[in-house]
């Protein structure tokens, strides 16, 4: 059976109604919103599906979603599914340049752009002579001062009129959608994914209301399935949908006939959300690590007791660390929940999971290892659990087909190891004799000092157990000593009591005294892009333009 996400949601759209929410796009501060149904995100994603046919868009053409959380993102989506066009996640942050990189690497021939990013579409317009239409988004909760740019259509006009019927469309398991790697150590690379080995990666069809039963056979059994079970599910994407944590997430929601909620707040607003969470009775939350958690605990501290969080089975992060403290004081406000950290990337899927409730004593960076997934050294030989030897964890099949366009990187990514395929980012771990994992760090910004290897992520850690640290990147400087000098930039709970010694004396109390920072700096420049995941690339140039040569520190 060929599993296709537009095949299996119009199986779902079968046994829904009206009554059954598919999106939700709170209103600000958490307000009473939008709602869409499972019939009416059917019909106006339908809609733009055929329209872009008409442009001349064709299986496999490339459609940009340039826009933040909102019903549009997830309509364009389920769309380019729908007439078998490739889904592109573009970075709403990005400055000319790097989105002219997107585009034009990606050849999309599509573009459906929130207004607020005219400016930088009309600048962009005469380099991409590839795309053929530009749809403009409206503010949702804003009235337009105009319907459209003079060169695009408005998105409401596409999916509010028109035949809404069911394509007349064969589609494909093979067929594609990208996820653009966020670029924090290079530029973007389009990793390629068939609906099928997402499908199956995310466990065909399984959830948490159906355990242990077989894999459904075809998506009519599965939406059987769904329109069986004791609930649907509503996922709070408290990260951006262009980041494949809650990319996937939602995918994975709709795949349950579940709702994705968004909230129009361009900024984390943990008290929007948390009202959000109440108002919609949201069953889930995605996030992105320390970046989203510590905001939303923050705010249920601010206001104890001021939010109903009973609705709230699971928060699911990925991406980067998620520390035992934040997890400890979230499970404060609600003992109930099961907070899952997924250990992934966006070249695979299911490295492990790392599942805390309040019966138990969070951890940093241990995951239990995923059950097809292995462990290998540099030169490709298996890591022996228990060793203590790091090595690269890698996971075969069902895994994406490789980079667009870029062969070179595909081979290095996704070798082929003792006649297997597998995928291997370049995480570094340390594999227990019990098959838990260690998490180390990104091989791509491992710090080599002195012969010493020293993975960031662990002297991150030992940072933010400092009270007076909120948020922290270690970086390797260019150094005539030691090649790479171990440098830390972090962010202050209060700078006035900003104390570099003590700080490094903090890490030496947690760590080998090698692996502490030779300078700590207050950053002048954001640790993190929107979707919470570390921007080494930016960070790197800050500390070595403020640090210089160090070459007279001790080790």
């Amino acid at each position: 059976m060929a599993w296709n996400f537009a095949d299996i949601f119009e199986a779902i759209a079968e046994v829904s109604n009206e009554e059954h929410p598919a999106c939700i796009h709170a209103g600000p501060g958490g307000s009473s919103g939008i709602t869409i149904s499972w019939p009416e995100l059917m019909r106006r994603s339908n809609r733009l599906a055929r329209y872009l046919a008409a442009q001349g868009l064709r299986p496999d053409s490339k459609v940009a979603h340039y826009m933040r959380n909102c019903p549009a993102y997830i309509e364009t989506m389920v769309a380019s599914f729908k007439g078998r066009y490739v889904h592109v996640n573009v970075n709403y942050r990005y400055r000319d340049n790097e989105l002219h990189y997107i585009l034009d690497n990606s050849d999309a021939e599509a573009v459906v752009y929130g207004a607020e990013f005219r400016e930088h579409v009309a600048a962009l317009r005469p380099r991409l002579p590839k795309v053929r239409v530009w749809i403009e988004v409206t503010p949702y909760f804003e009235e337009p001062q105009d319907r459209a740019a003079h060169f695009a259509v408005c998105y409401g006009d596409v999916v509010g009129e028109g035949d809404g019927s069911p394509l007349d469309v064969e589609r494909s398991g093979k067929d594609l959608l990208f996820i653009y790697t966020g670029g924090t150590t290079g530029m973007p690379k389009g990793v390629m994914w068939e609906h099928e080995a997402i499908w199956q990666a995310g466990g065909s069809g399984s959830s948490l209301l159906n355990p242990g039963q077989p894999a459904p056979e075809s998506p009519a059994e599965h939406a059987q399935r769904v329109a069986k079970a004791p609930m649907r599910g509503k996922m709070l994407a408290a990260c951006p949908l262009m980041h494949g944590t809650a990319m996937l997430t939602s995918i994975n929601t709709l795949s349950q006939g579940g709702c994705v909620v968004t909230v129009p707040e361009h900024s984390l607003d943990p008290h929007a959300m948390w009202a959000t969470v109440e108002r919609y009775r949201v069953n889930s939350l995605a996030i992105v690590g320390d970046a989203f958690a510590k905001p939303l605990l923050r705010a249920l501290e601010e206001k104890p007791g001021s939010y109903d969080l009973s609705s709230v089975m699971g928060i699911v992060s990925s991406g980067v660390m998620w520390s035992p403290e934040v997890k400890r004081g979230l499970l404060r406000h609600n003992p109930n929940m099961v907070l899952m950290d997924s250990f992934g990337a966006s070249e695979a899927i299911g490295f492990g999971t790392s599942r805390t409730t309040g019966n138990e004593e969070p951890t940093t960076a241990k995951f239990t290892i995923g059950e097809h997934c292995k462990v290998f050294t540099e030169d490709h030989r298996p890591v022996q659990p228990g060793s203590g030897e790091p090595g690269f964890i890698a996971r075969p099949g069902p895994i994406p087909v490789g980079y667009y366009k870029d062969p070179e990187k595909t081979a290095r990514t996704f070798p082929v190891i003792d006649g297997v395929r597998y995928s291997v980012p370049g995480d570094w771990c340390v594999v227990q004799a019990d098959g838990t994992l260690t998490l180390l760090g990104r091989g791509s910004v491992c710090i080599n000092s002195g012969g010493e290897k020293i993975y960031p992520e662990e002297v991150e850690e030992a940072l933010k157990t400092h009270p007076n640290v909120e948020d922290a990147l270690v970086v390797g400087v260019p150094d005539e000593r030691w090649g790479q000098a171990v440098t830390g930039v972090v962010v202050p709970v209060d700078p006035a009591r900003f104390d570099e010694a003590a700080l490094r004396e903090h890490v030496k109390s947690q760590l080998a005294p090698y692996k502490a920072p030779k300078r700590i700096l207050i950053s002048k420049v954001p640790l993190r892009a929107p979707n919470g995941k570390a921007d080494y690339k930016s960070v790197t140039d800050f500390a070595s333009a403020a640090v210089g040569n160090v070459s007279g520190a001790e080790h």
